[in-house]
């Protein structure tokens, strides 16, 4: 009987003896860290491809750097640009013509000139060489742009509609020019459609991207 509570007594103090050591320092128990397994599929950790279904935000910056990265290129005429054109010695031909929906100029003596795509050099030289074929033996002839064609914003913004260009203006002035962000608006980033040579095209961009005339910036409303 005595051997029997022996052996119980040790084994208590075995089992008291963890406890002791734990509860005097000796021996440390880590907490509890919560870890998160990575997805196997890195796109879904991309909140625009998780919220849009459409490519991640490194690809939209590569389809705007394509997009826009004729930015400073030289500057092409379409319906509603004015110009100044002047043709030197004849005060007849010499006034502010705007590019028509059809986008061509019309001017005296000459009749319409297709302006839609040509820089106004180009313009300037297709109107002397029409003044040439029986007219006027040598004109000499200069255009500029008096008052560039509008850019349009939709979307998420005060007041929403068509804007008179301003040189070096960029998304953000085009926002603030509409009255700014709507409360519901995604700021980070506007959709912007562009006319080139090629056709529209249309990016994602941000807000400190270069607008052109003619831009069409679509604010998206946040979806969260």
């Amino acid at each position: 009987m005595s051997g029997e509570r022996g052996r119980c007594a040790r084994r208590r103090a075995w089992f008291a003896l963890p406890v002791a050591l734990a509860l005097s320092g000796c021996i440390t128990v880590p907490p509890p860290v919560a870890t998160v397994a990575a997805p196997s599929n890195p796109r879904a950790a991309d909140l625009d491809h998780l919220a849009y279904a459409g490519p991640p935000s490194a690809a939209r910056a590569a389809m705007a750097q394509v997009a826009y990265a004729r930015a400073d290129s030289p500057y092409r005429l379409d319906a509603g640009d004015r110009l100044r054109i002047v043709v030197y010695g004849q005060e007849g031909l010499t006034n502010s013509y705007s590019v028509d929906a059809g986008g061509a100029v019309t001017m005296p003596l000459i009749g319409t000139v297709k302006a839609r795509g040509l820089t106004p050099a180009e313009l300037a030289h297709a109107i002397a060489a029409k003044l040439r074929a029986g007219y006027i033996r040598e004109p000499y002839v200069a255009a500029e742009v008096e008052a560039y064609r509008p850019f349009f914003i939709l979307g998420e913004v005060t007041a929403p509609g068509q804007y008179p260009y301003v040189p070096n203006m960029t998304v953000e002035s085009a926002v603030a020019i509409a009255g700014g962000f709507s409360p519901r608006a995604q700021k980070g980033s506007v959709d912007i459609t562009r006319t080139e040579a090629s056709g529209p095209v249309r990016a994602t961009v941000p807000l400190g991207t270069l607008l052109k005339p003619g831009d069409t910036v679509v604010v998206s409303e946040r979806w969260f």
